[in-house]
């Protein structure tokens, strides 16, 4: 069930009614009064305010608070109809319809640093046994770690358990991207990259580092980094047929470098340049932010800045365009499929039997978290009016097309298939003052004018929508979110 039916208000009201709350009779004293019952049936004229209190000391304290404030307002205005909002008192959701999609940085952390609200915001949302209360997942753009190794980073931070699968890295969808997993693939980025790549299914990922010990004259920009003497490669390595870009790297002239090699050589970096092999091998790119925040008090160069570069420099070369057979993380629409197939699993292992209809991600980026949930909003409303929920199975470039997993690729992946489920019914975007997004001032009621004035930070393939960037609501931090979505949703769990 997804609501607290109790019996109807004229029946609690009156006296001996079986199984009546502690609380009913002093409401009942006030909502008899201004609904015109007699006395007998629940009137006396009681003061509201010394209900409150008692009202406040059953469970879902928080939220019953806003129906406290709901009545003094409505009473104070001269609304009689105590009734309508009594009704409405009595049907607060007690099982979840809905979901938090939770960025990490500027929401929940600044670097390393805990955000003050995000600790109060999640000890709403984890009853006394730690267990959460709705479904959450927290979708970063991030991609240096393994899964496991950033939720034992937020359950310390955030003082809750966080299990591996409610964390969502920008290349956990490589999952599903089952035909290279066999293949010789160049991995760029920082951190443990063959864990990471092995841990996705990558069964012969090399690291830019190898390639460069491989053909040591490639990497020369560094005077100090040249190889005195040379010494050939005992072992050649494999054509390389994929890259993927998992994130920033640390060298980034080695890396631009060596991947612009594996482009025009087709897979062989110690060949020559050959232009003519267009389009290049498949590059596979996570993390588009432009920019991303940490303890510093401007924001910081992101993977998407590295793409930037990488794009540029293969088309000043060969006069063509970079292409992407797929581009993860926010704010692809993959990413959001993904995210919430994370969450309709949760709802299962826990036995919500309540569909999941909406999808509520907190951000500070209007670029990637903004976007790319009113992106993913477009989609589910496009879906909706088509009658069926089809699914992006493969290629997410912002929008310029899809491509189509074989059926072989489809094969043994119960959570692919799942993906082709009934999806949500909306997607709300959510955005916070906290991070890249940061006002400084009070919170503004109408960002509509600059908004379509802004730069448009998003990557270079999806295109720039003022409607997209335009948040669904506006909140100080993370805490104001979830208090915000408890009243959106009437939820007070048991």
């Amino acid at each position: 069930m997804r609501r607290a039916l109790l019996p109807p208000l004229r029946v609690l009201l009156r006296g001996g009614a079986a199984g009546r709350p502690p609380w009913v009779p002093a409401l009942g004293g006030l909502c008899g009064a201004a609904a015109g019952l007699p006395a007998a049936e629940g009137g006396g004229g009681s003061k509201f305010n010394s209900i409150c209190p008692n009202l406040l000391k059953r469970p879902g304290t928080t939220h019953r608070a806003s129906y406290c404030k709901l009545y003094q307002t409505g009473l104070s205005k001269g609304v009689t109809n105590v009734l309508f909002l009594f009704n409405s008192f009595l049907q607060l959701n007690v099982l979840p319809s809905f979901g938090f999609l939770f960025d990490i940085d500027g929401v929940l952390v600044r670097g390393k640093t805990p955000i003050p609200a995000a600790k109060t915001a999640f000890q709403k949302l984890v009853n006394s046994q730690g267990q959460f209360l709705v479904p959450v997942v927290f979708v970063t753009n991030a991609g240096n770690c393994l899964r496991q190794k950033k939720a034992d980073q937020l359950s310390h931070l955030l003082g809750v358990p966080i299990s591996q699968e409610q964390v969502m890295m920008s290349h956990s969808p490589l999952r599903m991207f089952k035909r290279y997993h066999e293949k010789c693939v160049l991995v760029s980025g920082q951190g443990p990259l063959l864990d990471i790549a092995q841990d996705l299914g990558f069964c012969q990922p090399i690291t830019i580092e190898t390639l460069r010990e491989k053909h040591p004259l490639l990497d020369v920009v560094d005077h100090d980094r040249r190889p005195n003497v040379l010494y050939p490669s005992a072992v050649e390595l494999p054509k390389i047929e994929a890259v993927v870009l998992f994130g920033e790297p640390v060298r980034w002239e080695t890396n631009l470098q060596l991947i612009i090699d594996v482009l025009l050589t087709s897979g062989y970096p110690g060949n020559p340049y050959h232009h003519e092999n267009y389009p290049h091998i498949p590059v596979l790119a996570c993390n588009m932010d432009l920019m991303w925040v940490a303890e510093a008090q401007s924001p910081r160069f992101g993977h998407g800045t590295f793409m930037v570069c990488l794009e540029n420099i293969y088309k000043k070369i060969t006069g063509k365009d970079l292409k992407y057979e797929a581009l993860m993380g926010k704010p692809s629409k993959l990413t959001y499929q993904y995210a919430e197939y994370l969450i309709r699993a949760q709802a299962a292992e826990r036995q919500w039997k309540q569909p999941i209809q909406t999808l509520y991600a907190v951000g500070d980026n209007l670029m990637t978290d903004v976007y790319g949930a009113n992106l993913y909003n477009r989609y589910l409303k496009e879906n909706s009016r088509k009658g069926s929920k089809s699914w992006i199975q493969a290629k997410v470039a912002g929008g310029r097309g899809s491509a189509t997993l074989s059926q072989d690729d489809e094969t043994d992946n119960s959570w692919e298939n799942e993906l082709a489920s009934a999806a949500a019914a909306h997607c709300r975007s959510v955005l916070v003052c906290t991070g890249v997004y940061n006002p400084h001032t009070e919170v503004p009621l109408d960002t509509r004018e600059s908004i379509t004035e802004m730069v448009f930070h998003g990557h270079r393939d999806f295109r720039f929508d003022p409607g997209l960037v335009e948040p669904d609501h506006i909140v100080p931090d993370v805490d104001a979110a979830v208090d915000l979505v408890f009243q959106l949703e009437n939820f007070a769990p048991n």
